[in-house]
């Protein structure tokens, strides 16, 4: 018995140790990417170029619009494209059916603004199953100008919009987009989508567009009409379920980058569901995973629980007090996320740590659910991502 016992006690030791650094390590490698991706997104957001940055102002802009039904803020933001500090400019609002109820609203700034030049164009051009870019084609070919926006009708366009997009341009950039910020959420649900937009979801591409890496954001999308046009036109954006994830590839393919305006465009929310923020989350999971899946998989990693977990489990194998380190864990994380949030003049509350700790929970299960299926529905279209991924 003696033997046994004096031999058990290393084993049982070096097991303990093993289990104490491989937590530790977890925590400080996890711990460090979380950190350094605040640092740069706070240092990316805030180093806004300036309008006069922008070669040849004088150049002519043409802002296809998509539109389709009534959302929480329709007038506000398809009424803020009237409104730009910018000579020359066109707006090309795109519907696929005549009958649609955001029809008359669109017809009425029209109205209201006789100074833009700025048309309704009706019916839907079926050249993939993506409703979006089956209406926006005929926008692409009415427009008169090289220099052509793809912006969403749920942006808010601030008056230096163009400008803003036109001073990220540089020589090697094929596009410029930028990632939706949300801002006005009513209740928690809509605090939700702020929570995973902007301090996650915004984060991580300012940090790819930071590391010469950088994504297609569909919301906005700036382009030159020669570039796209090289590549085989409107009708390219259909290689993939979602048109941004063919963007950035066709970008890539002719050697040129896609980049991100700063400080990017707010979206506001108003009211959400859960369900819609679930579904959502759902679908763009799904098409990152099927288009880039390189860089999907480790956004298991990127919420707090995997780290708190391994926080917890390290306390508990060092004899240190749970009941103190859970909530420094949870402060030092999400004070991080405040902190840029605060930097970065996004949406910020009381209840903004509440659902960035459910976004964190929903992670992984998203994760999960990404992988258990192709289908989705986008605005009451079935769809399936074609399972190409692509490490590039």
């Amino acid at each position: 018995m003696n033997v046994i016992r004096r031999s058990s006690i290393p084993v049982t030791s070096k097991a303990m140790t093993t289990l104490i650094l491989s937590t530790g390590a977890l925590c400080a490698i996890l711990g460090f990417v979380h950190f350094t991706s605040i640092f740069i997104a706070t240092i990316r957001v805030r180093r806004a170029v300036p309008a006069t940055a922008v070669a040849n102002p004088g150049e002519g802009v043409s802002i296809v619009r998509p539109v389709c039904g009534i959302e929480n803020f329709s007038e506000a933001t398809l009424t803020s494209a009237f409104h730009l500090d910018y000579p020359h400019y066109e707006i090309l609002f795109c519907v696929a059916r005549a009958d649609d109820p955001i029809v008359p609203l669109v017809h009425r700034l029209i109205a209201a603004h006789p100074q833009i030049p700025a048309r309704l164009l009706v019916g839907n051009d079926r050249i993939s199953a993506n409703p979006k870019l089956n209406n926006i084609v005929k926008g692409w070919v009415a427009a008169r100008h090289d220099w052509i926006v793809m912006a969403d009708s749920n942006v808010l366009l601030p008056r230096d919009f163009i400008q803003r997009l036109r001073g990220a341009w540089r020589p090697d950039t094929g596009l410029v987009c930028s990632p939706p910020i949300g801002f006005v959420p009513a209740g928690l649900w809509a605090e939700l989508e702020c929570a995973f937009l902007n301090t996650y979801q915004s984060r991580w591409q300012y940090v790819a567009d930071a590391a010469g890496i950088g994504f297609a954001q569909g919301k906005v999308m700036l382009w030159r009409r020669s570039i796209l046009e090289a590549a085989g036109g409107i009708r390219a954006l259909a290689a993939e379920a979602a048109e941004d994830a063919a963007a950035t590839k066709l970008v890539r393919d002719a050697g040129l980058r896609v980049r991100l305006v700063t400080p990017p465009f707010l979206q506001p929310l108003g009211l959400r569901t859960l369900g819609e923020v679930w579904r959502r989350q759902v679908r763009w999971a799904r098409l990152r995973r099927a288009t880039f899946r390189m860089y999907f998989v480790p956004e298991l990693f990127t919420g707090a629980l995997i780290p708190f977990a391994a926080a917890l489990t390290l306390a508990a194998a060092s004899d240190w007090p749970i009941g103190a380190v859970a909530p420094a864990f949870l402060a030092l994380w999400y004070g991080a996320e405040a902190i840029l949030a605060r930097g970065a003049g996004w949406h910020l509350s009381y209840r903004s740590p509440v659902a960035w700790l459910l976004r964190d929970l929903m992670l992984p299960v998203l994760w999960c659910a990404s992988w258990m299926g192709n289908g989705f529905v986008w605005r009451g279209n079935a769809m399936r991502v074609a399972d190409r991924s692509s490490s590039a």
